[in-house]
């Protein structure tokens, strides 16, 4: 685990201003209150969280009320449809010229054996996080949630690739997370490598776009391309991925595979919330959730 750097420090003091701001929408705390919450003066609250979200925290806050993520749903699904309707099996077809997934099945990982995975702790915009990077691809991505949860993380991610050979690499993960987390990376469906199609990922060849690398049943698979469909600065239901993947009866059965996630942020499960509009939870917080979400909303607009 990292020592906290001032980007982390500055991250948990934008996370703790966003809880209490979403706490006291109602009568809209002026700025000298939320930065006293905080413990830094309201210019440099203002300064920081505006290099950080790139807006003022009031307009920040606005991307998380519930008429407008509800009016935000709609869209995704107007937008969803026109795609649909083209015959575009994603929003735009740019995102397949950046990220590709390949996909392995429990039984198949068990029978190929262990793969070698290069892992490191760092600090990105929404906190520290445990990534690590195989020779197929990025295959996992959690965040640390408290001091004692970095050990966890990595046990977590020992246990899930099992019989693999990890080896600590500090700088190779610190390219990638710079990757991740600052490049303007749009995400794409992906093709994997599943029990039902048993066929290769379709590389893209674009020397700058990411692979990924996961491991889960047909089912987990299907649900996590479905997410790699979303754009980012959107969000969508449960039950508009069971439509997607051709079950839309199977909402608990998408929600657990939403939730065992094992490559947060690049295969975008906080962008599922419920369809009144309401966030929900999230398995690494869900105030690093609403960081995340208002951070893309943030972004998606300015550009």
């Amino acid at each position: 685990m990292i020592m906290q750097t001032q980007s982390d420090l500055n991250y948990n003091r934008i996370a703790q201003a966003i809880e209490y701001l979403e706490k006291n929408f109602q009568r809209q705390p002026e700025l000298d209150e939320v930065a006293e919450q905080v413990h830094v003066s309201p210019f440099h609250f203002q300064r920081m969280f505006t290099e950080w979200a790139g807006i003022s925290p009031k307009r920040f806050l606005q991307y998380l009320t519930v008429d407008f993520l509800k009016a935000k749903l709609k869209e995704t699904t107007t937008l969803a449809d026109a795609a649909d309707a083209a015959g575009l099996s994603s929003q735009s077809r740019v995102y397949d010229l950046f990220t590709t997934l390949e996909a392995v099945t429990p039984q198949e990982y068990k029978q190929r054996g262990g793969i070698t995975i290069q892992y490191g702790f760092v600090e990105t915009r929404f906190g520290e996080a445990l990534l690590g990077v195989s020779e197929r691809g990025v295959c996992w991505l959690s965040f640390i949630q408290t001091d004692g949860d970095a050990l966890e993380n990595l046990n977590e991610m020992k246990s899930y690739w099992n019989n693999s050979i990890f080896r600590e690499n500090s700088e190779l993960i610190k390219a990638y997370a710079q990757r991740i987390f600052t490049s303007p990376l749009p995400l794409s469906r992906g093709r994997g490598v599943t029990e039902e199609r048993g066929r290769p990922a379709c590389r893209t060849g674009r020397g700058e776009g990411l692979h990924l690398f996961v491991k889960g049943t047909n089912f987990q698979i299907k649900v996590w391309e479905a997410l790699l469909r979303l754009p980012e600065g959107n969000v969508t239901t449960y039950q508009t991925i069971a439509t997607k993947i051709g079950n839309p009866k199977a909402l608990q059965a998408v929600g657990s595979a939403v939730g065992a996630n094992h490559i947060a942020y690049l295969i975008p499960c906080h962008r599922v919330i419920r369809k009144d509009g309401i966030l929900g939870e999230y398995r690494w917080e869900s105030v690093r959730k609403k960081s995340i979400i208002g951070w893309e909303m943030a972004r998606s607009e300015q550009h």
